[in-house]
């Protein structure tokens, strides 16, 4: 983010399956929001203080314990929103497709969380969020767009997307996201995924609309097959 933009945006990398945690605010009035805090919220947290900024609120992409904390499939237990609470107690804001899961899975209660629609903005002092649901890994899936930059969750990676046999997970929806939501942004917008799964750490629409193989199907039936189904 160049300097002169009063736009906030630091990328952390954390945990054992390469998660990418972003902190988003307002340089001016020093305001703050963490998307999907996971693994080592002490570690987050220190980096909100080093930058001189206050933590405000949380953005979740949707509902997966290694984004929010929780039991990974019985083999580890993520901190997450729990822990977070712990230290600092500040809005979650969700969709509403993904409040309940949220809730189950990171161990809050749902009365801490914020639902939204897909296309509401959330303002952390001068930097507007838009948040825009992007069902397909999970039905409340969401996205941030700030400034040109999309913070992508796990519905679009670098020459990738998000995987569809977990629970809740739907190909055609996520065929919809991908064609009908995130190929209809400008070309130029730079897009930070919610891990470092492809050959480098960001990309732009652009760039995944030319060469994302799952951009390359001209329907629902081709995109199933290529998705094993």
């Amino acid at each position: 983010m160049p300097e002169e933009s009063s736009v906030y945006l630091h990328r952390m990398l954390l945990g054992q399956m390469a998660n990418y945690v972003y902190l988003i605010g307002c340089r001016r009035t020093k305001e703050c929001v963490v998307v999907d805090p996971a693994w080592d919220i002490p570690e987050i947290l220190r980096q909100v203080e080093a930058d001189g900024m206050k933590l405000t609120g949380v953005l979740a992409t949707h509902y997966h314990p290694d984004h929010v904390g929780g039991d990974v499939f019985g083999m580890m237990q993520v901190p997450g929103l729990a822990e977070l609470f712990e230290k600092v107690q500040v809005p979650v804001h969700v969709n509403k497709a993904e409040r309940a899961g949220v809730a189950q899975t990171s161990g809050i209660s749902e009365s801490d969380l914020i639902p939204h629609e897909g296309g509401d903005e959330l303002q952390v002092g001068d930097t507007r969020i838009k948040l825009l649901h992007t069902p397909g890994h999970t039905p409340g899936s969401q996205c941030f767009l700030v400034d040109g930059q999309l913070i992508s969750g796990d519905t679009l990676f670098v020459q990738g997307c998000g995987r569809v046999d977990l629970p809740g997970g739907n190909a055609e929806d996520l065929y919809r996201s991908l064609n009908q939501v995130l190929k209809k942004l400008p070309e130029e917008t730079r897009v930070y995924p919610g891990h470092l799964y492809g050959p480098e750490p960001e990309t732009t629409i652009g760039k995944e609309v030319a060469s994302n193989p799952y951009f390359q199907f001209e329907s629902v039936s081709e995109f199933l097959r290529a998705m094993g189904f």
